[in-house]
């Protein structure tokens, strides 16, 4: 009887405050192929789903050649983005459709500050939302700690965390923090 007490309690909150939603899925791929040393090729492949299948939220192809200016350190990358946004916009089901190209350049820079693995990266887009130009910067900053091994090596199980920052050149400066 205790037993069952004790999971009504910790099961209730749950159940009276939860969201209602539907169940979403991302589907991601990201992929990058060294040329040489210094070359590499960066692509990306993100479908983002309102229901578990079949109702596109979002299709997002993005892909871009970069060059090394150190060895697994510092990237200098010029892409290309399509974005295929179809967001609800009432409560009868109808879509907004709307198409976007990107053209992006970006700077990765890794290093190491003790256990710490960082990685910032910074991104400016030219957007081209339907008729509409615009500009935006972005700032990516992740951690990796290895709980396993001193380094970060194959098979270490490590703590990861990250956080984005995007920001318009005019009108409303900040546009989101994820």
């Amino acid at each position: 009887m205790k037993k069952i007490l004790i999971i009504l309690c910790l099961a209730l909150p749950f159940s009276a405050f939860s969201q209602e939603s539907d169940l979403g899925n991302w589907l991601l791929y990201f992929g990058n192929k060294n040329f040489s040393k210094k070359l590499n090729w960066h692509h990306e492949v993100q479908h983002r789903n309102y229901n578990l299948i079949g109702d596109l939220e979002q299709l997002l192809l993005r892909t871009g050649v970069g060059y090394n200016l150190s060895e697994k350190n510092n990237n200098l990358l010029l892409g290309y983005g399509f974005i295929r946004s179809e967001n609800y916009t009432n409560g009868i089901g109808e879509k907004l459709i709307v198409n976007e190209h990107r053209i992006y350049q970006q700077f990765i820079n890794k290093h190491k500050v003790s256990r710490v693995y960082l990685q910032h990266r910074f991104r400016f887009e030219q957007r081209f939302v339907e008729d509409v130009f615009k500009l935006r910067w972005r700032y990516f900053l992740a951690f990796n700690i290895p709980l396993t091994n001193p380094t970060m090596e194959d098979k270490t199980v490590y703590l990861s965390a990250y956080n984005e920052i995007f920001l318009n050149t005019e009108g409303n400066i900040f546009d989101r923090n994820r």
